[in-house]
């Protein structure tokens, strides 16, 4: 760090970021809560624990050759080969990935993306709870966590990804790079996996199954919202010279940009923040005729929706887009459900996947010919490039390798638990040390009051 403003500034950003992060693990407290909130007593334990063991499971992955890929993978393969220098700085036995006081940011940097990852893994937890086996989950979170959303942020979010570059793809917010993905995972792993026992009549009507706890889920997701709340602000870049990018900004004021390097501020995405939540939260109510649980969940979804251009977007245009989106999204859900009698356990694939993909096709008719990038010969935003971006990001990245992988598990007995063991309740069947030793005291409990067993004087 030479001199005092740049010594100055690199120490304010290390600050933002890790203050960023730190909300952002909001979202994965809110994912547990809300999938506990939803699931039923027998499978509490099981919930908790795919969930947490999400965290060093991805983590470890993502410091290995998650990152790795991020860096390497912007032109690979359409458009280039891998970029081995960018790559090589980023291996985990480079000196940036380890305590080096002469590198302040590439740490913390690392740790959003790691977030991120969480959140993609997180998202299709969800939908397959009570059913799923733990160990197939877990591969499924690495896969999506530290693979497959990864290389979709390589080519849309990375200044030198060719989705950017060439299709003028623009997702400032991540409409696409994770809801989408996600969402379209969950999509294909849940074709395979089969919905839960009951959840269908003999006729192929579907039955509610309601949540165990509505504090717990309500909870939950007010968590994520504040944890998304962190995830806008981690999505940009707190402040950059316009010298220190070669120019690529005009005007000699140092600024906040978004990922694509054009300048944005907190102010300008809190506004937008808000009243696509607010968008999101009176459409559900309004088109679910007031079911609670739907008109929560609304309001990430017309987050979720708005995110692709809420860089750009008026205040008011991202209140609509949110409430279009969420209109858009409710219908989609039960028709999908009823047609092809898909279990999604807490509508993650249409909060995520669907809003994603609407967010991504709306931006591009919306945004039509404004700049992708502010570097010279990118593609400007269009709806082509925007409808080809959300089919690579739902369908080529996210629903393919999830059905693929779970169609291998699934042949190798691997991706289901035995019907026995669900309708047990996996907490027994994974957890039995625990369940056997809450049994035994409550035994010890009922003689106590019976006067078969001698009660502790005070």
């Amino acid at each position: 760090m030479d001199g005092n403003l740049n010594a100055l500034t690199t120490v304010f950003t290390e600050f933002y970021y890790w203050v960023t992060v730190v909300f952002m693990f909001l979202i994965h407290v809110g994912f547990c809560m809300y999938e506990v909130g939803a699931s039923r007593h027998r499978n509490h334990m099981h919930t908790l624990m795919k969930n947490i063991m999400i965290i060093p499971l991805v983590t470890v992955t993502f410091f290995f050759f998650g990152w790795w890929i991020y860096w390497s993978f912007p032109n690979f393969p359409f458009f280039g080969g891998l970029n081995h220098d960018a790559g090589s700085a980023n291996l985990p036995w480079s000196q940036n990935m380890a305590t080096n006081l002469s590198d302040r940011i590439t740490g913390v940097f690392w740790a959003a993306f790691l977030l991120f990852s969480w959140t993609a893994a997180s998202i299709v937890s969800g939908a397959v709870i009570e059913r799923i086996r733990s160990s197939a989950l877990w591969v499924h979170a690495v896969m999506i966590g530290s693979v497959f959303w990864i290389i979709d942020a390589a080519w849309g979010w990375h200044a030198e990804g060719w989705m950017v570059k060439y299709l003028g793809y623009h997702d400032a917010y991540a409409s696409g790079v994770i809801h989408a993905v996600a969402g379209g995972y969950a999509l294909g792993v849940i074709m395979v996996l089969g919905p839960r026992i009951g959840k269908f009549a003999a006729d192929g009507t579907p039955r509610d199954i309601p949540p165990h706890n509505p504090w717990m889920l309500t909870i939950g997701i007010f968590l994520i919202y504040t944890g998304f709340w962190g995830f806008y602000a981690a999505c940009n870049i707190p402040a950059i010279s316009p010298d220190g990018i070669g120019g690529l900004l005009t005007g000699e004021t140092w600024t906040a940009t978004n990922i694509y390097l054009a300048p944005t501020s907190l102010s300008a995405i809190t506004f937008n923040f808000l009243m696509s939540m607010s968008g999101g939260l009176m459409a559900a109510y309004l088109v679910s005729k007031g079911d609670a649980f739907w008109t929560f969940s609304g309001g990430l979804a017309g987050i979720i929706t708005a995110s692709a251009g809420n860089d750009l977007y008026h205040p008011i245009q991202a209140m609509l887009v949110g409430a279009v989106g969420v209109v858009i999204v409710y219908k989609l859900h039960y028709w999908v459900e009823r047609t092809f009698k898909l279990d999604d356990a807490v509508g993650a694939v249409a909060v995520h996947g669907y809003s994603g993909i609407v967010g991504l096709i709306l931006a591009g008719f919306l945004l039509w010919g404004a700049p992708s990038s502010p570097y010279d010969g990118y593609a400007t935003v269009n709806p082509v490039g925007q409808t080809i971006g959300a089919v690579i990001m739902f369908g080529v990245l996210g629903w393919l390798p999830g059905f693929l992988i779970s169609k291998i598990q699934a042949a190798a007995g691997v991706l289901r638990i035995p019907v026995e063991v669900e309708l047990q309740g996996l907490d027994y069947a994974e957890h039995h040390a625990y369940e056997d030793a809450k049994a035994a005291i409550i035994e010890a409990d009922k003689a106590a009051l019976t006067g078969s067993s001698r009660v502790p004087a005070e």
